[in-house]
């Protein structure tokens, strides 16, 4: 360091020592003193305003309305869980039924080659709803739709609907077969319905690929959705998956030789996408090349859980593949076998597969192979890929000679079918095992293809029970199965069966499968959504993606900590147990973290994977059970039921403030609106015309309850005039909020159902006032020096030795008026060369106030006051980074694996019809762009579409026929939550940016979650990095993979496997070609044309 910088900071050090500059900053006494008084005044002031002991008085005064009743959690999660269990045995029921019924119809069905044009008749469920495509088509029927409430869309009960994939021709023999013989399920499936009213969708999925369900209702209804390029195909459908074969851990080994280059090398890439496609949760994966050497392809050294995450990185690895040197099947096989026998890793422990993919070769591998696979316990499937001169019968043999099956792609038209009908071999050993085999599954949560939203499936592979003869004419049972029989059931009829309004706000139910995943959890709430993606050129083209299961762990659904990893092991088991535990809990916005107590009781499901868990406060173990008549009838003739509903009316706003209702189903045929105005007509009009069976008492009870106790503090707040607030609030768990005055309520943008609100929430978790910070948005923000910074508390009840927590009262305080007391309890008069506390935009400090989540709420800079809301980490980043490097505040990272972001730009212009996807020569020379879904559907378009005009017509929508929404897609964000992490009131330090310095000081508010700095100004001091802490949810990448891969979490997989049968006849190994090169040429050749004359029109 150079001479005059010693100097420098030699002349500073005196300076401070002397107390030249020390004595111009506010001491921590000092400051101390300043918080004391700002917290008697807000406290005061709040106390005085809310009179919340007032409410508890009113509460305790009226115990004659009420009892105390007990949240008993052991007995609450066994009654949910047997509720659960007979719904699904229901269900059940109602699958076994169908399986049965349609092994039997396919037995007697007799096979036909040729079919009279009335012969078949079905409902194709992708033909237009508003327009008659069943003119002029041979087979069709059309519908008579009705708008069906439980199914929230257009179904006919009388007819099933049919889907075939956009890739199969439905005027072939083997779809015009199985829909001829299908169709006699659809008296079965109209007499499940009739026996239990509430099943939802039953389907049968073929291992063609044909859908059959009831009730009929179209694929995509025209009147919601632009018109869609449809690539759902139910084979590839989690349920589908996992009722056709039992678990399976898959070693995929790709050929890298210098001879798989090219085209043979895409179509290799593109087969090993399509093979990733057809695992589910259940199975265990791992992809490697090799020629002389074998390399991983992504960062896994074992096979790893095939979940959308896992699967999304070895497709990507997959691209990077290159090819060079020469083939050692040895060396890639050796490898595989270790990697399937490894034990000290999670693996699925049922079906060991190799799958080879290649372009051939002379070599056998036999040594190897009878090495390691003499009791053929892995099955070896091989493709041939590519169009090659190569000797396919040294392959070939691999596969026939362990158990598996060869299959042929010389072309991309045989990747799809060639890459799932390994299935059909998996699934011989359980047709062989029959009857121990017909196991009702039950799987992960996934949003529905039909809209039904979050459901889960139960699936039972249904048999070919037919028996074949030999070339000795002996009979043998034949192996193949034809295809799982599903029924859904939505989650929002599990949910039913958990009580919610009893448990309290911060009271809730989940459920786990063994893998982790929650099926239930107030957590999940994927973002509905249908996602568009650019197919790379000229134009959008509106693309049906039906989703991923919704794979969200318990450990991310809440803020993890080490007993809930036990927790979870436990659940996974089957265990019964309860534990208390102190844990970390996020606040409803997602913008805070509460510390709080909870009780976790849990068991299992009977008769399914599932277990059920209930989570409980200390101050919900006990509710209040309003006793106003044992029925609607009786209650309605009391005198404190119709006083109270006088309350609500509207024209008693003025006199009881503002009302709101949270819209909850207190009556069957009361419709739900988010309108409180126009809900609150219904329910009064509902409650005095109708009968009271209708409702249910105890919600409708609770609600008149507490709108007759919060009535009485109004009237307390009307005899009261208290200055500086802008409004004045009561919420109750019954579901009332008051907003006094009446203009302030109409104002109210906070969620009128108490059990989803931010503030309410965080209030019950706190013994303290709890200020909220508003949100904090550039567009569109209501000033809030208008609206008012929001304080709200618990409201204390203590009946017998038994607290509950029944309301949260609060205000809104005037920020000009908090403005002016802040600024005046740190004045001193007579000051001289001293900080004469916060004068308004001093420019020698700045003064602020943060609450607990690092939010802006209070300056003495009139810049400031315009930020209020906002992340102080982009306010002034280099003092909120030495805030959290001081221990002031902690931090929590969390991801959403729900989320939905804008996709990536597409920088390339439309050139072409605006209707219609047209491809580039790039795409067609681009082995990737014939694996698109784009080139599916166009091929189908110019096989059929002098059949099928309205095909072209389908695909036109312009860019301002898809709303913004359409063109989100599916990804995972990250947010930053920051708090309080210690108990240390005082804090101070200095900010050193190289040439210049700032001083600080800080002092937590008693009774309250704010804290208060004071500091040298941001503007004495710029040369530190300003790059603001982000806080707010941003798009990202996740945790690491490859790092989680190393430490998998607990799951469980199912308890039977059928991976192998003494029976098992595998003489048919396979050997058979898909679309034939000359077909593909005529294809391409038609392409071309159709885009030359669609170049000439345009």
């Amino acid at each position: 360091m150079d001479t005059c910088m010693v100097r420098a900071w030699l002349f500073w050090a005196l300076l401070w020592q002397d107390g030249s500059f020390a004595s111009q900053f506010p001491t921590q006494l000092m400051i101390k003193d300043w918080v004391d008084q700002m917290q008697k005044e807000l406290v005061t002031l709040a106390d005085m305003a809310t009179a919340g002991k007032s409410l508890t008085e009113i509460f305790q005064k009226n115990q004659h309305l009420y009892t105390v009743e007990q949240n008993d959690a052991e007995e609450l999660v066994a009654r949910a869980a047997t509720k659960i269990e007979q719904l699904l045995l229901k269900r059940a029921a109602a699958l076994e039924k169908l399986a049965t019924a349609a092994e039997n119809f396919q037995i007697k069905y007799q096979w036909k080659d040729e079919f009279e044009d009335d012969e078949i008749a079905y409902y194709n469920a992708k033909d237009n709803v508003d327009a008659n495509e069943t003119e002029r088509r041979k087979y069709r029927i059309r519908p008579d739709f009705k708008e069906d409430p439980s199914f929230k869309r257009l179904t006919d009960h009388n007819h099933t609907a049919v889907h075939i994939p956009t890739d199969i021709y439905d005027g072939s023999n083997i779809v015009l077969n199985e829909l001829n013989w299908t169709e006699e399920l659809e008296e079965v499936f109209r007499k499940n319905r009739e026996d239990d009213p509430t099943l939802l969708w039953q389907v049968f999925g073929s291992a063609t690929g044909l859908a059959r369900y009831y009730p009929a209702s179209p694929w995509m209804d025209a009147r919601k959705t632009p018109s869609k390029i449809d690539l759902y195909d139910v084979r590839r459908r989690p349920w589908y998956i996992q009722g056709a074969a039992s678990p399976k851990d898959m070693l995929i080994l790709v050929d890298a030789s210098g001879s798989v280059s090219g085209l043979t090398l895409k179509l290799i890439r593109t087969s090993v996408s399509e093979m990733l496609e057809t695992l589910s949760d259940d199975d265990y994966v791992n992809v490697v090349y090799f020629n002389t050497r074998v390399k991983k392809t992504a960062c896994f050294d074992h096979l790893v859980q095939a979940n959308v995450r896992n699967k999304k990185l070895l497709k990507d690895a997959v691209q990077n593949i290159s090819a060079k040197g020469i083939t050692n099947y040895t060396k890639g096989f050796e490898f595989a076998f270790e990697q399937l026998s490894a034990t000290n890793v999670s693996r699925a422990n049922c079906n060991k597969i190799i799958m080879l993919f290649t372009d051939g070769g002379e070599e056998r591998a036999q040594a190897i192979l009878e090495k390691y696979n003499a009791d053929k316990k892995v099955r070896i499937f091989t493709f041939s890929v590519g169009q090659h001169n190569y000797d396919k019968g040294p392959i070939q043999w691999m596969a026939c000679s362990n158990k598996g099956y060869f299959y042929e792609i010389p072309s991309i038209g045989a990747i799809r079918i060639n890459t799932q009908e390994y299935l059909d071999v998996l699934g011989r050993p359980m047709v062989l095992a029959d009857k121990q085999a017909k196991q009702v599954q039950w799987t992960n949560v996934y949003l529905d293809a039909l809209e039904l939203g979050l459901v889960i499936t139960g699936t039972l592979p249904v048999f070919n029970k037919t028996r074949t003869k030999d070339d000795r004419n002996s009979k043998h049972q034949n192996q193949l199965i034809l295809g799982v029989m599903g029924i859904d059931v939505s989650l929002d009829d599990i949910k039913k069966l958990t009580p919610r309004f009893t448990i309290g706000p911060n009271g809730y139910y989940f459920a786990i499968d063994p893998n982790g995943y929650v099926l239930l959890h107030p957590n999940l709430q994927p973002k509905t959504r249908i996602r568009n993606r650019k197919l790379r050129l000229r134009n959008k083209y509106a693309v049906t993606f039906h989703e991923e299961p919704v794979t969200l762990d318990f450990l991310d659904a809440e803020l993890e900590n080490d007993i809930k990893v036990e927790i979870r092991k436990m659940m996974i088991d089957g265990e019964t147990g309860e534990l208390t535990i102190h844990t970390l809990v996020k606040s409803q916005d997602e913008r805070y973290i509460d510390r709080g107590i909870r009780t976790y009781t849990w068991a299992p499901v009977n008769g399914t994977d599932y277990s059920l868990a209930l989570v409980l406060p200390k101050y919900s173990e006990h509710f209040i059970q309003a006793k106003l008549g044992n029925d609607m009838k009786q209650a309605m003739c009391v005198f404190v039921f119709s006083k109270a509903m006088e309350t609500i009316q509207l024209e008693r706003f003025d006199e009881y403030g503002y009302t709101y209702i949270a819209p909850r189903e207190y009556c069957k045929e009361l419709k739900l609106s988010l309108n409180n105005t126009q809900f609150l007509l219904d329910f009064s009009q509902y409650i005095d015309r109708n009968t009271p069976d209708a409702c249910n008492v105890s919600l409708v009870n609770r609600l008149i309850l507490d709108a007759g106790l919060t009535a009485e503090l109004v009237k307390l707040w009307n005899e009261q005039a208290v200055d500086g607030i802008v409004a004045r609030f009561v919420a109750t768990d019954g579901g009332i909020t008051r907003v006094y005055p009446r203009s302030a309520g109409e104002d109210w943008i906070e969620n009128p159902e108490t059990y989803e609100s931010s503030f309410y929430k965080r209030a019950l978790d706190n013994d303290i006032y709890i200020f909220t910070a508003p949100s904090f948005n550039t567009e569109n923000r209501e000033s809030v020096t208008d609206s008012g910074i929001l304080v709200s508390k618990a409201v204390e009840l203590t009946i017998d030795k038994v607290t509950l927590k029944p309301a949260v009262v609060g205000v809104k305080l005037n920020v000009s008026y908090w403005m002016s007391s802040f600024m005046n309890a740190t004045l001193k008069l007579n000051c001289k060369d001293e900080i004469c506390g916060c004068l308004r935009n001093d420019k020698h400090v700045d003064c602020v106030i943060l609450d607990d989540g690092g939010f802006l709420l209070m300056s003495n800079q009139d810049e400031y006051i315009s930020l209020i809301g906002q992340f102080f980490g982009e306010v002034d980043p280099v003092l909120m980074n030495n805030l959290v490097n001081n221990s002031l505040y902690s931090f929590n990272k969390t991801y959403d694996y729900q989320s939905v972001c804008d996709p990536e730009k597409d920088s390339k212009a439309a050139a072409g019809r605006r209707s219609i996807y047209v491809p580039t020569i790039a795409d067609l020379l681009s082995i990737g762009w014939w694996a698109s879904s784009a080139a599916w559907s166009l091929i189908q378009q110019l096989l059929f579409g002098s059949m099928f005009p309205n095909l072209l017509q389908a695909a036109e929508s312009t860019d301002e026929d898809i709303p913004d929404a359409m063109f989100k897609e599916s990804c995972i964000t990250e947010q930053t939550q920051y708090f309080f992490d210690n108990d240390d009131r005082s804090y101070s330090g200095v900010l050193d940016c190289g040439n210049c310095s700032r001083m600080y000081r800080a002092e937590m508010l008693p009774n309250t979650n704010l804290v208060f700095l004071i500091t040298d100004a941001k503007a004495t001091c710029l040369s530190c990095d300003p790059r603001p802490l982000r806080q707010a949810e941003q798009p990202s990448e996740g945790p690491d993979p490859c790092e989680l891969a190393q430490n998998p979490r607990y799951r469980k997989g199912p308890d039977v496997c059928f991976d192998n049968n003494e029976n098992e006849n595998d003489s048919d190994c396979g050997g058979g070609t898909c679309l034939s090169p000359c077909l593909w040429s005529m294809l391409g050749f038609q392409l071309l044309l159709w885009l030359i004359t669609s170049s000439h029109e345009t």
